[in-house]
């Protein structure tokens, strides 16, 4: 189509906006073809009323909880033969506008958002599934003899939506009201998180669900264990016992809900006594935090208050847990790690798994407290036989012979679970590097070495404690350390 234009130049942009003006006017009564069903009449047709006179009821659903509400709602939709699952075009506007923008009648033939194919997006449901979820798309089906319309659509940070959404259309408000509370009911239960062991951390690298990350089980057995006598059955005692005698306790009237304090020097095997109880209770749901994710304990809270029986590991709490008198000002997070380990009811079957290599600087409150801390276990450096049982635990089996690993466990005075790991690795890599058979004579060099002045920072990083009181500054950390 070609403008008529003047043909002498103009002096100013005033002819130009009047072309522009009259170009915009043409456009704007230019009726295109249908181009396919329109999502206002597809939704209008299967209510049996105009969609745009009815209110539109939405609710937010957080990131880590979508997939549990898709799989919810394709289940219930499933119960009607004719369910069906559309798709909405119209580009980018779509992920920006709510639904009661998206059914607003068609204008002089022009469908703003016409049907197209659904989009979906992987999403984990555990360390090795994941489920093709919904990312937009609308639900239509009969719901106790009523017709629905549920807009479903995916968190997308990117686009300003930092949460996803539900959007339902129904001519019967009370209809509506029980399809949402069935909803909500049905994804709880069937929850992908119940029974997991999940993390708030993610590299991108790992399967996870919109903040969440997925944790494989581990699986280790009380054998794998090294800690002094009865200290093991003393934790199992109140971390599994009171699970497996829930109900027992709650008919006589006693609280469910518990704190485990784990204490001792860097490299004691805290953190792997952790990972066997985890390994013994399948039917817990566990969120860990350490670090920076424990800003999220709170969440994690109502996590394991819905999907208890749960487990809360709080991973060197010191470090946000100091004494007050050790500081200044005020300390939010210590304040809603307490928060969070009260604010749970006392028949929640939920416990609080802390551990420290401080406990002289954790504030009394969190320690002490009961309903707080129960329970304080010491899990120190491992003793002469400890050390023993720890050579014997990673070393190849029948390679060393006894008296090399009696002799090596009582050379190694004060020396932690992770340097006993160390210790076996670095015999086997001497004997690989030099292409020999694995014998006696590697595990004394490397016993050698690694006791040398040279390697002192080896040591500490260890966690191992010289003769001259320095302390290890980190834990060692490379997949199933005994630390």
């Amino acid at each position: 189509m070609v403008l008529p234009m003047n043909e002498s130049p103009a002096t100013d942009g005033t002819e130009v906006l009047d072309q522009l003006k009259r170009l915009l006017r043409i456009v704007q009564e230019f009726e295109p073809g249908e181009g396919g069903e329109g999502l206002a009449d597809v939704v209008s047709a299967h209510l049996g009323v105009p969609a745009h006179g009815l209110p539109v009821i939405a609710e937010e659903v957080p990131g880590h909880r979508y997939v549990d509400v898709d799989i919810a709602l394709e289940r219930i939709a499933g119960r009607d033969p004719e369910a069906r699952l559309a798709g909405i075009g119209g580009g980018d506007a779509r992920y920006h506008m709510d639904l009661a923008d998206m059914i607003q009648p068609a204008t002089r033939g022009w469908q703003r958002f016409p049907l197209a194919q659904v989009d979906y997006v992987n999403v984990a449901t555990g360390p090795d599934s994941e489920r093709a979820a919904v990312g937009i798309g609308v639900r239509l089906f009969r719901y106790a003899e009523s017709p629905v319309a549920v807009l479903q659509r995916r968190a997308m940070p990117q686009r300003g939506r930092s949460a996803g959404s539900l959007e339902l259309l129904c001519p019967d408000r009370h209809t509506a009201a029980a399809l949402l509370e069935e909803v909500r009911e049905s994804a709880l239960a069937g929850s992908v998180l119940r029974g997991q062991i999940v993390t708030f951390q993610s590299s991108g690298y790992e399967p996870s669900a919109d903040g969440i990350t997925f944790v494989a089980r581990p699986t280790l057995t009380a054998g794998e264990v090294i800690l002094p006598d009865g200290v093991l059955a003393r934790v199992e005692d109140h971390v599994v016992g009171i699970a497996q005698h829930a109900a027992e306790l709650a008919a006589r009237g006693q609280h469910l809900k518990r704190g485990v304090l784990l204490y001792g020097p860097p490299g004691s095997g805290k953190t792997h006594t952790v990972r066997y109880l985890l390994s013994t209770t399948p039917r817990h749901t566990v969120v860990l935090l350490a670090g920076a994710t424990l800003q999220y304990v709170g969440t994690a809270a109502k996590l394991a208050r819905a999907l208890q029986p749960a487990i809360v590991v709080l991973e060197d709490c010191d470090l946000i847990a100091e004494d007050r008198d050790l500081g200044f000002g005020a300390k939010p997070l210590l304040f809603e790690v307490l928060d969070a380990m009260d604010g749970l009811d006392a028949d929640a079957d939920v416990t609080f798994l802390l551990t420290t290599n401080r406990v002289d600087a954790m504030e009394h409150a969190l320690a002490q407290r009961p309903g707080r801390v129960d329970l304080a276990i010491e899990v120190p450096l491992p003793d002469e036989a400890g050390r023993l049982d720890l050579l014997r635990l990673y070393a190849p089996a029948g390679v060393f012979g006894e008296d090399v690993l009696a002799e090596t466990a009582a050379r190694t005075e004060g020396t932690t679970a992770s340097f006993a790991k160390e210790l076996i690795r670095r015999a086997v890599l001497a004997a690989a590097t030099a292409g020999e058979e694995l014998g006696d004579d590697h595990l004394v060099a490397a016993t050698d070495r690694i006791l040398d002045d040279s390697e002192r920072l080896s040591r500490a990083l260890l966690g191992v404690s010289d003769a001259d009181g320095s302390e290890g500054v980190a834990e060692f950390e490379a997949g199933d350390e005994h630390y």
